[in-house]
């Protein structure tokens, strides 16, 4: 299997998945069709699906004029607000394309309809892998644009928004409670060496965030100047692996002591909640978002000026 990871809008990721010996391709989360098509053209397959991992704008834009340019493109997903939606999938329900199984696993939390998916290869001597795009094990890791070329010998894990690298997505349509069930009992339980794979390139400003959080965490440190090396030389830091993330990601990390110790709470739950509204505050303190992100996060956590937050 080969994957192409496809930067997209102002810091989005959207994949193509191609089964090698069918030259049958899956996309995930498609905002840009006629870069997708361009890029699915060039390597001589056919794209017959879409997985989207939730309904939002940059992650479905263009799922309406790809299938009008694509007819009988199926187009998949959890959530009927999904923009052209063709199938609705269940959690634990699994699809096959050529020697690639996909597992359909839902993570509500960023949207109560958000899907990640979970994908393995036939015959393959590596691990699963769990994507909210699209990707698997045993791949061949292909970039377009600025993304570094590396072929990967372990599981890939690309997870739309429920998780990024050293973050999570902003917990909007669901509570704390339901956030934590998907970050720790569905995708925490996957092997460590699961490559993840995000819908957004937010790395740098999460493992500022993280430093905050744990100022004493030399992962954090280490990933820190890592990832600050990257944004200099203008290149995506994904994928990550769960290994990894255990060790710097906070929202990874709700049951260590300096977390809680950081939000003032034990319960897990609690500790996430904290967590993201004091993300959202580091947020809109440091990067100032466009006014419509800004009013969505002063909605969800009271956060009125950024008088206020200094």
């Amino acid at each position: 299997m080969k994957v192409k990871v496809i930067p997209v809008l102002e810091d989005n990721y959207m994949y193509l998945i191609i089964e090698e010996h069918t030259r049958e391709a899956v996309a995930v989360d498609v905002a840009v069709p006629k870069r997708l098509l361009e890029i699915a053209g060039r390597e001589g397959v056919s794209l017959t699906t879409v997985l989207s991992t939730h309904h939002h704008w940059d992650h479905t834009r263009g799922n309406a004029e790809l299938a009008r340019l694509q007819p009988g493109l199926a187009i998949m997903g959890a959530d009927e607000r999904i923009c052209a939606l063709t199938r609705r999938l269940e959690h634990g329900e699994e699809l096959q394309f050529g020697a690639i199984h996909v597992r359909c696993l839902l993570t509500p939390g960023h949207t109560s309809g958000h899907m990640s998916y979970f994908l393995w290869e036939d015959e393959c001597p590596d691990p699963p892998a769990l994507f909210s795009g699209t990707l698997q094990p045993g791949l061949t890791y292909q970039p377009n644009s600025t993304v570094s070329s590396r072929p990967p010998s372990d599981p890939l894990c690309s997870l739309g928004d429920a998780l990024s690298v050293a973050g999570c997505g902003w917990h909007l349509e669901d509570t704390a409670q339901q956030m934590y069930q998907s970050l720790a009992k569905t995708l925490g339980t996957l092997p460590p060496q699961t490559k993840v794979f995000c819908g957004h390139e937010h790395t740098l400003s999460n493992l500022e965030f993280a430093q905050k959080v744990e100022p004493c965490n030399s992962h954090v440190q280490a990933k820190l100047s890592w990832a600050q090396k990257r944004d200099d030389d203008d290149v995506p830091t994904v994928p990550s692996t769960l290994g990894e993330e255990l060790m710097y990601n906070p929202f990874l990390r709700v049951t260590e002591d300096p977390v809680r110790a950081f939000t003032g709470q034990v319960a897990p739950a609690q500790v996430l909640e904290v967590l993201c509204r004091e993300r959202a505050r580091f947020q809109l303190a440091s990067e100032p978002p466009q006014p419509q992100v800004r009013a969505l996060l002063a909605l969800q956590w009271g956060l009125l000026s950024t008088g206020q937050e200094k």
